[in-house]
């Protein structure tokens, strides 16, 4: 699952910064890895309370919840689609409660109000900056981010600014469940989720960074600074609530507030059918998965 979810939500932290030619996969490969492991560590635990609320998990059932969100998200990997991991865990442990009468649905509202508020949460906080900076051209923002060597630093720190984020909040997609069966300790977790999203990051992100990069609407290197750091945002202040949410809804919110400025006609409407396609999907898919695996095992 954490593997899936690297490889699928790399895309997320340095898609447009790539995208744009700001900067290589490798550099921004190891820096996201690297703010992930610390921000897992840091914050991570926060969100695994909304997991334990939703239901009790056993062993084997942490399993397949674990296996039906890995197998969803690797599929819509495979097919270049920036999905939820938070929509496949959740989704999974849907399907699977509903054999085994493990899943209290009364929790799961503020989960399913943050699916809605997530992207318009990074469309806002997109668009606001970016249309400041095309409204006033000469103000000394944009001046000093102009010169390449100040935006490629000001990429770095966004990008080690999501990157953590992205820790903080999604840990909790990987091995929260493991933690309310009282299979890991909380720092455990934290370690074991972090590295395995770094591996997915670094051997299998390529295809979903396309999309994300520059095939729903074009992004220049100072669009791509403030999608990225519009998203870590969001995440982050998901993360101090204790609200895992998708990196994935955030970006992609943040990418249609930068098209909204640059005009509806820049956003290529069929990428973004497949994107919405795969949003609907994947708690779908999953819980279909998850239910399989629950009536064949548990």
């Amino acid at each position: 699952m954490g593997w899936s979810l690297g490889a699928n939500d790399a895309a997320n932290l340095f898609g447009p910064m790539v995208g744009s030619g700001a900067l290589r996969f490798w550099t921004a490969a190891w820096l996201s890895s690297l703010l992930i492991l610390i921000g897992a560590v840091t914050l991570g635990s926060r969100g695994f309370s909304a997991y334990e609320a939703i239901g009790t998990q056993t062993l084997l059932s942490s399993f397949v919840i674990m296996l039906a969100g890995g197998i969803t998200v690797a599929l819509m990997t495979l097919v270049g689609l920036p999905v939820s991991s938070t929509q496949a865990v959740v989704g999974a442990i849907i399907g699977a409660g509903m054999l085994t009468g493990g899943v209290s649905f009364g929790p799961l509202a503020k989960i399913f109000v943050s699916w809605v508020l997530t992207p318009l949460g990074g469309m806002v906080a997109a668009f606001v900056p970016y249309w400041l900076l095309t409204r006033f051209p000469d103000a000394l923002p944009n001046r000093l981010v102009a010169r390449g060597r100040v935006l490629r630093i000001g990429l770095i720190v966004v990008l080690c600014y999501s990157s953590y984020a992205l820790g903080a909040n999604n840990l909790a997609n990987v091995t929260g469940v493991y933690v309310g069966a009282g299979l890991l300790t909380p720092m455990v977790a934290a370690v074991v989720g972090a590295l395995s999203i770094a591996l997915g990051i670094l051997t299998f992100s390529r295809r979903v960074i396309r999309t994300v990069g520059n095939r729903i609407v074009s992004l220049d290197p100072i669009a791509a600074l403030i999608v990225v750091f519009a998203q870590a945002v969001t995440l982050n202040v998901y993360a101090l609530i204790g609200v895992p949410v998708s990196a994935s809804q955030a970006v992609v919110g943040a990418v249609l507030g930068i098209g909204l400025v640059k005009g509806v006609k820049t956003i290529d409407g069929r990428v973004l059918l497949r994107v919405l396609f795969g949003w609907v999907g994947t708690p779908t898919i999953a819980g279909g998965i998850a239910a399989a695996l629950a009536w064949a095992i548990l």
